[in-house]
């Protein structure tokens, strides 16, 4: 059985790479929709997209998806604001998990959930560990200041805000049979 010396420095670098890699290609993600960058729809067009999913109104909801991958994955990027950035990457994976992707399986390749579900776990896992002495909490001295509670209450505010916002979803009515 191995013991293992946990080295600030060396967790400090995997944390920044893992938080740099999730935050930024999070924040791109959004950007996609926002934006239209980075071969994305754009706003409209998401918003359409959105409004065929049943958010009423499309664009509304989209804009609001958009932010919040840009901010949380910002947030986790910088590891600025502690808890509050995995907590809205989260909440905004858990409505594409359940609304675009669940019906298609696990696996990326057949669109299934394997991609939000890696971010939201990811975002969980930095959650938990901190963002290390490389983040813009420990530059400024605010890293360390939040309790396991206060973590766990803005996860859990993520989770609800995820599964209050699918229940907002209004799935277009099926046109009936006719035989």
């Amino acid at each position: 059985m191995g013991t293992y010396a946990i080295d600030l420095q060396t967790l400090s670098i995997g944390l920044l790479l893992a938080r740099v890699v999730i935050g930024f290609i999070m924040a791109a993600h959004g950007a996609q929709k926002l934006f239209g960058w980075f071969g994305g729809y754009g706003l409209r067009k998401t918003g359409q997209a959105f409004a065929q999913m049943g958010f009423q109104p499309g664009t509304a909801f989209a804009a609001a998806a958009s932010i919040s991958e840009i901010v949380s994955g910002l947030l986790v990027a910088f590891g600025f604001l502690g808890p509050i950035g995995p907590a809205l990457m989260i909440a905004v994976m858990i409505v594409a998990a359940i609304t675009v992707h669940w019906e298609h399986g696990l696996f990326a390749a057949n669109n299934g959930i394997e991609l939000p579900l890696l971010y939201a776990v990811g975002a969980f896992a930095l959650a938990m560990t901190g963002f290390g002495q490389y983040s813009l909490d420990a530059w400024l001295g605010i890293a360390g200041r939040l309790t396991a509670v206060d973590t766990w209450i803005a996860l859990s505010l993520g989770v609800v805000g995820g599964f209050a916002n699918v229940a907002l979803r209004r799935r277009p009515a099926v046109a009936p049979i006719r035989t």
